[in-house]
Parts: structure tokens; sequence; C-alpha cells
């Protein structure tokens, strides 16, 4: 009687599920009044859902950068600038109407000749096209000032400065010190160039040179001598030759 009840349960098990009895040799079983079915094909994993986490919103946005291709920058790189050393002119420049250029020219001077207007602070290069090259200068301050004509006797580059005893003199009442000689150099008050001024075989004792204090260009500062920036009077030295005549206004 028990064994047709199983064989019962196993004809219905087949016509509800599907599947064959099983033989003598295996295992398979069937459970029903708990639901559960063994078989031979080995089961499915089974998840825990507790320990899945949905990404965060920060993991989805750099997984979506990951799934994107590089970027190409189409921006330009600009050159890099390079250093560069200043030069005397690029120091310091005075105000522009003191700076060189070439203006026309309407005095009655020969070609050639070098025309100071200790009023205007300008020198004046001739030229025989009408016009002239106009120099910005400082000139002697007050009880200092002269006027008259010589000629340039002598040229010299980076010349060494010898003062006057007069100079010496007027400066030791002072409580300041002169050297007798100061050997030229960027420090020294004659500049990169000088140019002496002689009337017949005199020396005038009064130069056209350069300086070491270029903001007295345009100004009234010196002991008589002409001052002018050391580019300036390094262009009208190599413009000039022995026996040019200066005239002083």
């Amino acid at each position: 009687m028990r064994v047709s009840n199983l064989a019962l349960l196993a004809a219905l098990a087949v016509a509800l599920f599907g599947a064959e009895p099983a033989s003598a040799g295996q295992e398979n079983w069937f459970i029903f009044g708990k639901r559960s079915v063994e078989t031979d094909r080995a089961p499915a994993p089974r998840v825990n859902r507790r320990n899945v986490r949905a990404p965060s919103y920060r993991e989805r946005q750099v997984r979506s950068r990951q799934a994107l291709p590089a970027r190409q920058s189409t921006s330009v790189r600009k050159p890099r600038r390079l250093a560069t050393t200043p030069t005397t002119s690029s120091v310091y420049q005075p105000a522009r109407q003191y700076q060189r250029q070439t203006v026309a020219y309407y005095g009655d001077q020969a070609p050639g000749t070098v025309v100071i207007d200790t009023r205007e602070r300008f020198l004046y290069h001739v030229h025989a096209d009408g016009t002239a090259t106009r120099y910005g200068v400082g000139v002697g301050r007050a009880g200092f000032e002269w006027r008259g004509t010589a000629t340039i006797e002598r040229k010299a580059e980076w010349p060494d400065w010898r003062p006057p005893k007069e100079m010496i003199a007027r400066e030791k009442a002072k409580g300041r010190t002169l050297p007798e000689m100061m050997p030229g150099g960027p420090n020294n008050p004659l500049g990169a160039r000088a140019l002496y001024l002689y009337q017949g075989k005199r020396d005038t004792l009064y130069r056209i040179h350069g300086t070491n204090n270029p903001r007295s260009i345009g100004l009234a500062m010196s002991s008589g001598c002409i001052r002018m920036m050391n580019d300036d009077v390094t262009h009208l030295y190599n413009s000039v030759s022995m026996g040019t005549k200066v005239v002083v206004m």
C-alpha cells in the first residue's frame, strides 16, 4: 500500500512538473510538502541583496568621464617671452620732446654745425637737406651759463674726469670732496663719450658729454657743460668730426 502511494505521488509529480521520476541509481528526490526540488544540476548562486550598493553620484561621474574619449585642446599656447637685458636708453627715457628725433631746421648755420639752444635745452646737428637731428640736453645752472662759438678739438670714449681746481675748491666749501681724477666708466659724470670744446688753441674747459644722471636732461644743473643721454652722445660722437663748429646760444 505504501509503494502504491509513492508511485502515485511520482506520477503526480510528472504531471505537474514535467520531471522524470528518479531511477534507482539517481538521487533526485522531491519534497512536495515544502515545495522544494533538488536535482543533479548545480543550484544557482544566491545573491545577498543587502551587500549590493548603488553607485554614488561621484562614482557615476568618474565612470562617465572614463568612458568618454580624450578631448584635444584647441587653445594655442603663447610663446614664452625671453628676458632681455635693458639698454642704457631703456632704463630711463626723458620727456618726449627731449628724445632724439629729426626735425626741420630753419636756421642760418651751415650743414655739419652743432647748434645748442640753452634756453630750450636742445642740441641740433644740422644736415644738408634742411633737417637736423635734435637732442635733448642738460645745461649750466644759473651763474654758469655761457654763449659763444667753439670747435671740437678732442674726442674721447668713456673719458676720465679731472674736475677743474675751481670746482674742487667750490665743492670743498660745501663739504664735498671731489677726486683729482676719476677713471672712465658708468659712474663717471662724463658718461660714455666726451667732445672737448676749444676756442683757437685754448681749452674752454666746457664739454659736450654723456651723464650718469639721465634725469638731468632738460634741466639746468651743470657747471656749464652740455649733458646728453649716453646713447645720444654716442650717436653724435659718431656723426661729427674733429674741427666741427659748435655754436652755443
